[in-house]
Order: structure tokens, then sequence, then C-alpha cells
């Protein structure tokens, strides 16, 4: 159950370190970060901040060495393996830089795969959305029949599909030209407002960057003052 009260998603003294042979590298160090239902923040900083391992971690896919990540309320990381993945599925929502999509699938598998995982059936839902993203054309293609803003937007499309509460994006412009980026980024962010959701976003982009709500400058692993 939500609570209304509870941000939409929190991270108190997450700490994330990685072990590289016998060296310990800290890449967040003790990082308290409260996002609120319905905000667009978008994290930036210089290269090896730990952008990318603060928005894993709050997007359930890296666990905290220490720290808590609290997603409506709920404690991510306290929670069993089999709820954490169900609550991933129904309210998190994920746009990589590389698009991440099946070589084998279809546009329309693609889009559909999130649902298929929690049990739907989403033939008709995927189209509507690859209709929204402007790829109706494009449904029975492949990943390597489809340029890079394409294979974007069936991303999007993809992150769509269970219509989550929050959606999480790392450097989803990056490899795209900025005419693409920035038309693909509209695309997210007005698809994101329509469901009143809330976006965290990784970018080196700072144009990108001030079309949200909110930015925070990560530098060596701290949020900066």
């Amino acid at each position: 159950m939500s609570d209304q009260n509870s941000p939409a998603i929190e991270a108190i003294d997450v700490v994330r370190t990685f072990t590289i042979g016998t060296r310990e590298i800290k890449v967040l160090k003790g990082v308290t970060l409260r996002v609120e239902k319905g905000e667009k923040l978008f994290l930036v900083g210089p290269s090896g901040a730990g952008k990318t391992s603060l928005l894993y971690t709050l997007a359930g896919l890296e666990s905290p060495n220490e720290g808590e990540v609290r997603v409506d309320g709920k404690s991510l990381y306290q929670m069993k393996k089999n709820k954490q993945a169900s609550l991933r599925n129904r309210l998190l929502g994920y746009v990589f830089q590389n698009f991440f999509l099946l070589p084998e699938l279809t546009a329309v598998e693609n889009v559909m795969l999130p649902s298929l995982i929690s049990g739907k059936l989403a033939r008709e839902r995927a189209e509507a959305l690859l209709e929204r993203v402007g790829l109706s054309h494009r449904r029975s293609h492949l990943p390597t029949e489809l340029s890079g803003g394409e294979q974007q937007r069936v991303a999007i499309a993809r992150a769509m599909i269970n219509s989550p509460t929050i959606l999480f994006a790392d450097e989803p412009t990056g490899n795209l030209d900025s005419k693409t980026g920035r038309a693909v980024m509209e695309l997210f962010t007005e698809m994101v407002d329509e469901k009143g959701g809330t976006l965290l976003v990784v970018t080196h982009d700072s144009e990108l960057a001030k079309t949200g709500n909110r930015q925070v400058l990560l530098t060596d692993g701290k949020i900066a003052a």
C-alpha cells in the first residue's frame, strides 16, 4: 500500500564498495538523497563520480554495502528477493544508454518483455506504445534493422509497458546525436508527465539536465553541497 507522505525514493547513508584485486574502492561514500513523487531529478557530475552506481543502487539493481534504499517508504534491500523482483517489475522502469534490446526479438516483442515477466498479455499495449513513440510501422523489425534513435524509442516504450511510477535513465541520449537525443528526451519526459511519474536521469549533458526540476551534483562519491 502506497504512503502518500513518503518520497518516491530515498537513499540513507548509502555506501557502495568494489574490490579490484587487493584494492577496495569506495564508489559511494555515505550518500543520502530524497526524491519526491512527481519530481524530475538529474544526477550530474564528472566521470567516475559514482552517478551510475547511485542510479543502479536506487533502482534495485546493485545492493549497497551499507545504508538503506526506500521505495515508497518500503526498505528495498531488506525485502526477500522475490518481493524485490516483483516491486521492480511493477513500480520501476529503466532506460539505458546502450538500449539493451534482445537482438532476436522484434521491436514489439522487446516492448512486451517486462509485461510477459509479470504475466500479462501485452501485445495490444505494446503496439499502442510503439505507435505513441512513432514506431508502429517498425513493430516487426529486429534491433539491428533500427537506427540508434529508433532503438532508444523502443527502449522507452519497453520501460513504460507496466506503467511504472518511477523511471530511471542512465545517459539515455549518450549514444544519439544531439537533435535525436533532444527529441527522444522530450518524448520520455512527456510520457512520464502524463502518468505523474518520477524521473531520475544520469547525464553528462548540462543542457539536458536543465529540463528537470532539480540537479544533484555528485563528486567523488558524495553529493556536493
